[in-house]
């Protein structure tokens, strides 16, 4: 049983720590949850990989350790903003709601994860396999200094992972990929005087835009994403009002749908870009691959019987935007993602978290993590494989 006291009083220190990325520090927060959980008995270490960014590893130990789950909130926010009726580090309780930035992303879940742990260690009961928390630094900008290289560099190589950065007790199990990239016109100089006499690159790359816009994808419906998306992020280009611009770079988010192949899409991008006549050139800035995992894996089926069995939603849903559950996939780790956020609050003004929510999700968490410990098996069993294949790889 969570501790009501505990968990609200977690929540509200939490949020008085200012970790806000940009800039990106998250020594004070990782300090606190280290000394949180070695105070409670557990072992913690603080990893840092890059000036000011630290993170935080604690490992329950199983009985027989031959396999891993992985509990992982992220320890930053981001930027505070303007216009709070209500301090963003202050983690005031107003009717039954825990207020600042962070609370719904992703303090209310980090302070969750952390009261599940020292559950765990107060209960005394022995699991068969291995739990890590796993707190991260730069979730908010990518984790390129926080989960990526801790992955990368095998720090953690858990059998299993779950990362609670998510709404209303929500199962993310499929995910858009992404392609984030640039396309860069050249044109030719005038005076403003004599748009004649130059090559406008503005207008060229309007051109390229409305192109790609223009484009139509055969995919298949997905019942959990919706279809392919382009949004034209950013425009720059021109040097001064009275030139004629002979330059112009514009940025694309593109998201697309789990089967769908990202280098088969810039493909048919350039043919189409091709055909216009246009000078340009595309640059890759990021790719990440879809996700979906099979909805009968012990991930999922464990978290839908422990949420129903305490009376609370457990709907699957899919992520329109990028998750870490990509960083796992590239390492071959069934994942899945869940949280006990206020749908909605992520990133706003006068960000909360509900109490009740909070409660409520410890207790889903623990009783998750009981019920895969008993149910999981041995990385390499022909149930792991079957699941494995049911995740697209769209490389």
């Amino acid at each position: 049983m969570a501790n009501k006291d505990r968990l609200i009083k977690l929540t509200q220190r939490l949020l008085r720590i200012n970790s806000e990325n940009p800039p990106g520090d998250e020594r004070a927060v990782a300090a606190f949850v280290a000394g949180t959980l070695r105070r409670a008995g557990l072992r913690p270490r603080r990893i840092r990989l890059f000036p000011r960014r630290d993170n935080v590893l604690a490992i329950l130990k199983g009985s027989s350790s031959r396999s891993s789950l992985l509990i992982t909130p992220h320890l930053d926010t981001v930027p505070a903003g303007r216009g709070w009726r209500v301090g963003p580090f202050s983690g005031v309780v107003r009717n039954g709601k825990i207020y600042g930035r962070g609370a719904t992303d992703c303090k209310g879940n980090l302070a969750v994860a952390m009261e599940v742990m020292v559950r765990l260690l107060e209960d005394g009961t022995r699991l068969r396999h291995d739990v890590i928390f796993l707190a991260t630094a730069d979730e908010e900008t990518g984790s390129g200094q926080g989960l990526v290289p801790l992955l990368r560099k095998n720090i953690v190589r858990p059998s299993f992972a779950l990362i609670l950065d998510s709404d209303e007790f929500n199962i993310i199990t499929a995910q858009k990929g992404l392609i984030h990239f640039r396309i860069s016109v050249a044109g030719r100089k005038a005076h403003g005087a004599y748009p004649h006499r130059g090559v406008n690159a503005i207008d060229q790359a309007i051109v390229l835009i409305r192109t790609l816009e223009a484009l139509r994808w055969p995919q298949r419906r997905h019942r959990l994403l919706k279809p392919l998306t382009v949004n034209i992020g950013t425009i720059r280009g021109g040097d001064k009002v009275n030139m004629v611009a002979d330059w112009c770079v514009v940025e694309a988010d593109l998201r697309f749908l789990p089967g769908m192949s990202a280098g088969r899409i810039l493909k048919r991008v350039r043919a189409a870009f091709d055909k216009t006549g246009v000078r340009y050139k595309i640059e890759v800035d990021d790719i990440q691959r879809p996700y979906e995992i099979d909805a009968r894996h012990p991930l999922v089926s464990c978290l839908r019987r422990a949420a129903r069995g305490l009376g609370a939603p457990a709907p699957i849903r899919g992520s329109e935007g990028a998750t870490v559950i990509t960083f796992f996939q590239d390492r071959s780790i069934p994942a899945v993602a869940t949280g006990y956020g206020a749908q909605g609050n992520a990133h706003v003004t006068d960000e909360f978290v509900r109490i009740r929510d909070l409660v409520r999700g410890a207790e889903v968490l623990e009783r998750f993590i009981r019920l895969f410990d008993k149910k999981r098996e041995r990385p390499g069993s022909k149930a792991v494989d079957r699941s494995m294949k049911r995740i697209y790889n769209t490389s």
